[in-house]
């Protein structure tokens, strides 16, 4: 048996980036990928058996680093509104430097394509923010809200911040990012 060249692999997911931004993850197929890998179709077979299976591949793999990112320098023992900047700031940063990553994220949570023990893996590696949330409307700090719809309001103005930057190739300043989150922390505080 051939051992798995981790170099191949990362061609195909960088690829598989590049085409899931340009054409969504509908519209891609594993010769296409396979083609912009710059490998044969026949060897991108061997690797993934199905575009489903690359995809939760994939995903699982950027879900893994994104997780790690947000949660970088946060201590869950701070007080709530530090915490939650740090993790605000770190999903930003993320965001906009793994601009591909995050597109192809966001377009997997609205797909058929993730199963359920990547679901789990999501919901596991992300419970630290949950928790949080939590914390914060026990405190009487954040709206008493579903944590869910909280977390769609705080990614939301950091995704469109992100694309409104990456679209129109204006860069995002200090003035911005401070004006930002001080709006979603003002949306979303009690």
């Amino acid at each position: 048996m051939k051992l798995r060249d981790n170099k191949k692999v990362e061609k195909i997911f960088t690829a598989t980036l590049k085409l899931v931004k340009a054409k969504g993850v509908a519209g891609i197929n594993m010769s296409e990928i396979a083609s912009a890998a710059k490998i044969a179709t026949g060897t991108l077979y061997i690797y993934f058996r199905s575009k489903e299976e690359l995809i939760n591949a994939l995903f699982t793999e950027c879900r893994k680093y994104s997780a790690e990112a947000y949660f970088n320098g946060f201590d869950e023992t701070m007080p709530f509104k530090a915490g939650f900047k740090i993790i605000w700031m770190n999903l930003l940063r993320y965001r906009s430097e793994k601009f591909e990553e995050a597109v192809f994220m966001d377009q997997c949570y609205h797909s058929p394509y993730i199963n359920e023990s990547v679901k789990k893996l999501t919901k596991e590696k992300l419970q630290p923010l949950f928790t949080l949330m939590e914390r914060g409307k026990k405190e009487g700090l954040l709206k008493k809200m579903d944590s869910y719809s909280l977390l769609f309001f705080m990614v939301g103005s950091i995704n469109e911040m992100v694309k409104h930057s990456y679209y129109s190739g204006k860069k995002i300043s200090a003035t911005m990012i401070e004006d930002v989150f001080n709006l979603c922390w003002d949306g979303l505080k009690a």
